[in-house]
């Protein structure tokens, strides 16, 4: 596995781009993005659990998900599929919040794009921070570091499928 990461703000991301390669074709990574339940294996930081994971998997389509850390506070996502090209290319609005029915903390785009060459997938993720609102500073501190550790059990994960 390779990883690049390029960070436009390193105090406070508002825009990241990492690359990773995987061994595992495309079509393995792409469904790990858009099954729930292999989502729901992977995403988030380490020691974040997803006990809620809902995927509409469509243009319009609806993202809801809940990140929980290991004190067991809940994070929600929610969002919004914009493009879904199998098994190429997502791209997808979410936004995060505080608490369960806490503020928004932020939004963002982000678009995961999958090439394969020789069985191996290499995936861009390009997150672009739309609206960050006050109290949204530790969130955009950890976002390279939790993208990163997101992506490293994205790679555990295809491992042992």
């Amino acid at each position: 596995m390779t990883t690049t990461t390029s960070n436009s703000n390193a105090e406070q991301t508002r825009e990241l781009v990492i690359t990773r390669t995987f061994d595992a074709p495309r079509n393995l990574v792409y469904k790990a993005w858009t099954d729930p339940a292999q989502l729901a294996k992977w995403f988030g930081p380490n020691q974040f659990t997803i006990p809620v994971c809902e995927l509409d998997v469509r243009p319009g389509g609806a993202i809801l998900i809940h990140i929980m850390g290991p004190e067991g506070d809940v994070y929600p996502m929610k969002g919004e599929f914009q493009e879904v090209e199998p098994p190429e290319r997502l791209v997808f609005t979410s936004a995060a919040y505080a608490s369960v029915d806490g503020p928004l903390l932020l939004e963002d785009r982000t678009t995961v794009t999958l090439a394969e060459d020789n069985g191996k997938t290499t995936l861009t993720m390009h997150a672009v921070v739309t609206k960050a609102t006050p109290g949204a500073e530790g969130a955009l501190a950890g976002m390279e570091q939790g993208w990163n550790e997101t992506l490293d059990k994205l790679a555990d994960h295809l491992a042992k499928i």
